[in-house]
């Protein structure tokens, strides 16, 4: 099959992503209970993941065509290699600090390569919907399995035994350089003609168009939420449903794997239904889990659970939230990126990511400090909120996708 070989490096190196992004969750839990910080404290490890993500996509979006997608994901793969083994020897929350940085840093490199090189793969709007939804769920995939590949290495008697998990991701990483080091590229990627100076400017103006505008509001407000419930999951299955340390982050599974449900089959459903009426649909069903559902937290019992079948309801019906919220992120992108020429996916792709950063970071963080403060229950309720905002972004963002395709087949 042709660019078999590039697919299958770009899904892996996807996956590792994932577990390594998505691991902050984890390592806030470890850090309020090996290095003594408060939740708000830890919160910061979110922004130290997304800002480094939003500030380099922000200069290299432009810059990596000329660079070559390749080397930018040899590159981040190289990078995240040397900062796993930094915190299994750093052991401290400054050298998670340090992981973190570096994993943001790559996956700006990793995430604009992937998503301008989709469009070189599909013809049309269903296929790229389809890749895109379908990479997007193999990537929540890669979010299951570290609620599972985590707590593997947890021991009551080692409290340092967990770090070991870094020696194996870094094996992980390795294999994923090597695989996508001898791999060709089958397809020819545009380059631009102009300097970089113009290629950045041209990333700049494309924030003027009203389209922009609204992808990048909903993008942020999405991103705000699903950050903001990956982030603090585990922590609200300890602090909130009393689970013990294995269960509250294994639960939290339940999330991933519903995220990664809800973008497989919304690659097949858009095929027949429009994505707005599914995404409208989809976020009206996750507002209703979150008024509904979450304020039986208020009555789970005290006590400390250490089996599955003493978990409440609320335990494996909350994180199905996943479901509903997962089809927006790419078909978002995918409505987006499908009308706008090839030689400007890489710029949007980088607007993408640095707007879906900064709303992770401020969804963690405010997730973090409401933790604190009002307690975990009573924090998931500010996610009605950017849902509120979000299904209004999204109608006018498919009204200006429609205007923006109207007048280029015009001109």
């Amino acid at each position: 099959m042709k660019n078999l070989g590039i697919k299958l490096a770009l899904f892996i190196n996807y996956f590792v992503f994932a577990i390594l992004l998505n691991s902050v969750g984890i390592v806030i839990k470890q850090s309020l209970a090996n290095y003594g910080v408060t939740e708000t404290e830890a919160s910061i490890l979110e922004a130290f993941k997304d800002l480094p993500i939003a500030i380099v996509s922000f200069f290299v979006a432009s810059f990596l065509p000329k660079f070559g997608y390749k080397n930018s994901m040899l590159l981040a793969l190289a990078l995240v290699f040397g900062a796993c083994l930094y915190m299994f020897f750093g052991n401290s929350f400054d050298a998670s600090k340090v992981l973190f940085l570096c994993i943001g840093v790559s996956f700006a490199f990793i995430k604009v390569s992937v998503y301008s090189m989709i469009g070189l793969f599909t013809e049309t709007k269903e296929q790229h919907n389809s890749f895109m939804s379908s990479i997007e769920g193999f990537f929540m995939i890669g979010i299951a399995s570290a609620y599972f590949l985590f707590p593997a290495f947890f021991d009551a008697a080692n409290p340092d035994a967990w770090l070991r998990v870094y020696l194996l991701l870094a094996g992980l990483i390795a294999v994923a350089f090597l695989l996508l080091l001898f791999t060709k590229v089958d397809v020819d990627i545009p380059k631009s003609e102009g300097s970089l100076a113009d290629d950045f400017m041209g990333m700049l103006k494309l924030v003027a168009l009203p389209l922009t505008i609204f992808f990048i509001l909903s993008a942020f407000c999405f991103v705000m939420v699903e950050q903001g419930i990956m982030t603090w999951l585990p922590t609200f299955n300890e602090r909130v449903l009393s689970l013990n340390d294995t269960l509250s982050v294994q639960m939290a599974s339940i999330l991933a794997l519903s995220l990664a449900a809800g973008r497989f089959l919304a690659g097949q459903a858009v095929k027949k239904v429009p994505w707005l009426a599914l995404l409208t649909a989809c976020l009206l069903a996750a507002a209703a889990i979150v008024a509904f559902v979450l304020p039986q937290a208020l009555n789970t019992p005290a006590q400390t659970i250490h089996s599955f079948s003493e978990i409440p309801a609320i335990g494996f019906i909350f994180p199905l939230i996943g479901l509903f919220i997962a089809p927006v992120y790419p078909l978002i992108s995918s409505a987006t990126l499908s009308a706008l020429p090839q030689r400007m996916h890489s710029s949007m792709t980088g607007l993408i990511v640095i707007f879906s950063a900064l709303g992770g970071t401020l969804g963690s963080r405010i997730i973090g400090m409401l933790f604190e403060h009002v307690g975990g229950a009573q924090a998931f309720y500010f996610m009605l909120v950017p849902i509120a905002i979000l299904i209004v972004a999204l109608f006018l963002l498919n009204k200006f996708i429609k205007d923006y395709e109207n007048a280029h087949q015009q001109s």
